[in-house]
């Protein structure tokens, strides 16, 4: 009899199957788990070498652009020991008059309009606004005590202020540099600049640059992303943020913190961090590279993207772990091939079937990788040359602003009253003269004299102002007039000189304010007897004629000459064939500036019977008969 049992006796194929099945699943798992070990491996590397060629090119372009923001925060650092120049600004600290300070305010306000900041202004020993460039608007800063502000304390004590906050009053924000004004080896007041700062951000916006300013709080004070402006980038204690909102530096903000997702340390001033898309659905990563900014205790951050980058390390990873399961798939199937010698064609054209597959797809890739490498060698191209372009311009504009103050310094006034300062000193030493003779008609006609020059000094130095606005005003002179003013201004000097004057020129009506004509003229006889000094005889011809709706009126001496090599250097500022320090090189180059305003122009000739002249072409509002006739 049979036992009941025998028909569950396990066979020996089934015996064999169990093994052999368990056998390739845990073979089939570990080449799974080898193939994602490999593309891990692959991505990893990728992303690495990555990195470094974008570590690289950003330290590029973190140099570049951390250099930009040095300069432009660099750019305005002489201009609050400039206001040590102005005498105004030293008598109004000394003492404060409502005059003075209408004076100052007006100053101010036309220095602030040719340099480009948001406000230059003047603080007493106190800490008070005594004047400001924004005396005009409703938010001034004028009467304000800033004693509090750091800049304003350093300055004072003799070190330079340099400090960047939001305005307490108009809630701006911007970069204050202050200086300490001296006078006799001692402060007396406090200069302080409040520079714009936006921009670099504007710059950095049209160059889709990611990039952003922290300074000594770690709070983000310029950033490209108007999102981080104002956050701190470390957390901040809580006697951080009482410290900060009693100094008002960042007026009411709240001074969140820069919440990353994740940060990653890689190096002295290089992390990989991430944060949360838009959409909230993802997060973008950025290799964030940083500098410490010279002479300053800010940093600059440069955030490079690192989603292309961890997109080709994707690639390199998928491909790294395709070629191993290719290598294992090879293996097994020799093994196979080996095994199973009946399905070796099989086998084999299902090989060669998957190697052509694959072999298409990594030639689609190669091809894609060799079109990527192509392009990213064209961006490198593009952007040396961007780099090459904006290095350029950077030297351009700090020249161009260079040239811009440099016009505006006050040595020109200095120049264009020289010669009614000396005139004033021959009448007032005069005046005394005939006070103590009793001759007192003849004092009061030089007292008369010496008020008109005073109120001619007014109009030179309101013309000065006028032509700095570039004044569309041109006014109207008479040319007699003027010839015989400016003659009056230089009678000191034409005593001393045997001097031959030659004047044939019609008594026309110029366009052009009847201050500026004379200072055109003085300038154009002084540098004639400059020219003529030391010579026995001496040769003045003014010859005037009309030309249409114009009228030239030429200033000729029998001096030496220009030489041939200073004639193209004439009327650049600053240049001066003088000897010594006898001139300042402004007086052509004001002159020619002055006629241009209104209309006309200033040219110099050099005839070939020797000696130079210049002639100066007006437009003729009105010509009379009157002539006058020639004098010794």
């Amino acid at each position: 009899m049979q036992c009941p049992s025998a028909s569950f006796r396990a066979t020996p194929a089934a015996l064999t199957v169990k093994p052999r099945l368990l056998r390739h699943t845990l073979l089939s798992l570990l080449l799974v788990l080898l193939m994602l070990g490999i593309g891990y491996i692959g991505y990893n590397l990728s992303e690495q070498s990555g990195i470094r060629a974008l570590r690289v090119n950003g330290e590029r372009q973190l140099e570049l652009h951390a250099r930009a923001v040095e300069s432009e925060i660099n750019r305005y650092t002489y201009l609050p020991s400039l206001l040590e120049l102005e005498n105004s600004v030293s008598h109004l600290l000394l003492n404060p008059t409502p005059y003075r300070r209408t004076l100052v305010n007006d100053y101010l306000e036309g220095l602030n309009r040719r340099s480009g900041n948001r406000a230059i202004f003047l603080l007493d020993t106190t800490g008070r606004v005594l004047a400001t460039s924004n005396w005009r608007d409703a938010d001034s800063f004028l009467g304000e005590d800033l004693s509090f502000r750091a800049y304003y304390q350093e300055a004072v004590h003799g070190r330079p202020g340099r400090f960047y906050g939001v305005g307490s009053t108009t809630g701006e924000a911007g970069y204050y540099l202050a200086h300490g004004l001296r006078y006799q080896g001692r402060i007396i007041g406090v200069a302080v600049v409040k520079v714009k700062l936006e921009a670099l951000q504007e710059r950095w916006e049209k160059a889709r640059l990611q990039a952003f300013v922290s300074d000594e709080n770690g709070i983000i004070i310029l950033s490209s992303d108007p999102a981080l402006r104002m956050k701190a980038v470390r957390p901040l204690s809580a006697e951080d943020k009482e410290r900060l909102a009693r100094s008002l530096q960042y007026h009411w903000w709240a001074l969140n913190e820069w919440e990353p997702r994740s940060r990653e340390v890689l190096g002295d001033g290089l992390e990989a961090i991430s944060f949360a898309a838009s959409d909230q659905s993802s997060e973008v990563a950025y290799l964030a590279q940083t500098r410490t900014l010279n002479d300053t205790p800010w940093h600059f951050t440069l955030l490079s993207p690192l989603t292309d980058l961890r997109r080709e390390a994707l690639i390199q990873g998928m491909l790294a772990a395709v070629g191993f399961a290719f290598l294992a798939f090879l293996l097994i199937a020799w093994n196979e091939r080996r095994k199973v010698i009946a399905t070796r064609l099989a086998a084999r054209e299902a090989l060669l079937a998957a190697n052509n597959e694959l072999e298409r797809k990594i030639a689609e890739r190669t091809a894609d990788l060799r079109a990527s490498n192509a392009r990213l060698l064209d961006e490198i191209r593009e952007r040396k040359q961007t780099e090459d372009n904006l290095r350029k311009a950077q030297d351009g504009l700090v020249q161009a602003g260079k040239l811009a103050v440099i016009g505006q310094m006050s040595t020109s006034i200095a120049h264009e009253l020289n010669q009614p300062l000396a005139a004033l000193r021959t009448l007032s030493g005069n005046t005394v003269r005939f006070l103590q003779r009793g001759s007192l008609d003849t004092a009061s006609t030089n007292l008369a004299a010496i008020n008109e020059l005073v109120d001619r000094m007014g109009r030179i130095t309101a013309s000065l102002r006028a032509f700095a606005r570039r004044s569309d005003d041109h006014g109207q002179a008479r040319l007699g007039k003027a010839v015989d003013a400016a003659l009056f201004l230089l009678h000191a000097r034409l005593e001393r000189t045997p001097l031959t004057l030659h004047r044939d020129f019609g008594d026309v009506l110029l366009a052009i304010d009847q201050t500026r004509l004379e200072q055109i003229l003085v300038n154009l006889i002084t540098n004639a007897l400059d020219a003529m000094s030391g010579q026995p005889d001496c040769q003045l011809w003014l010859d005037g004629r009309v030309d249409g709706q114009t009228y030239r009126l030429q200033v000729r001496d029998n001096g030496p000459g220009i030489d041939p090599a200073n004639r193209v250097h004439l009327f650049e500022p600053f240049f001066t064939t003088k000897p010594g320090e006898t001139g300042l090189g402004l007086g052509l180059t004001l002159s020619a500036s002055l006629a241009t305003a209104a209309g006309g122009s200033l040219a110099a000739h050099h005839p070939e019977t020797g000696g130079t002249a210049f002639e100066l072409s007006l437009p003729l509002l009105e010509s009379t008969d009157s002539t006058a006739s020639p004098t010794p």
